[in-house]
């Protein structure tokens, strides 16, 4: 859709305890990263190199999660009849198949009817309306799907 995509209520509470989590994580990594003057073998340095990545990965993690949230907070949901993250749509594929699926920020292998917002179906989808064909990158190729009907966003 080209701006930030609003969130459900159950995807911020599912972001902010992974935020809350990375937190934590963050906080005991720090904890076992020595200082400069601690004496060592190369194996402790190793590990202290280690720890650091650990560090820059979880930071960027907390970062990406943040923004993320602050996004969602002033992004606007979708228009009516325009597919957003929330909605329900029928999609015919180009074998003829036809299938209901929801639009969501997280997978769950419980709803094997739902598609993440990131996924390349999910990201085709978003932003059309019914009548509107799309493409998307699948591991057999490109294929193509038509939105038939839109239900609540």
């Amino acid at each position: 859709m080209g701006g930030p995509e609003p969130i459900s209520a159950e995807g911020r509470r599912a972001l902010e305890q992974q935020l809350a989590d990375l937190h934590t994580e963050r906080q005991d990594v720090a904890a076992t990263l020595l200082g400069d003057d601690s004496p060592g073998d190369q194996a402790d340095e190793a590990d202290e190199l280690q720890r650091a990545d650990d560090l820059r990965r979880l930071d960027a993690r907390i970062e990406a999660i943040t923004l993320r949230l602050h996004q969602a907070a002033v992004a606007q949901p979708a228009p009516a009849g325009v597919v957003g993250v929330g909605s329900t749509v029928s999609v015919r594929f180009a074998d003829g198949a036809v299938q209901n699926i929801a639009i969501g920020e997280i997978a769950s292998a419980a709803d094997e009817n739902l598609v993440t917002e990131d996924s390349p179906l999910g990201r085709a989808l978003l932003g059309h309306r019914v009548g509107d064909t799309v493409s998307f990158r699948t591991p057999q190729g490109t294929t193509d799907a038509t939105v038939v009907s839109l239900g609540g966003s």
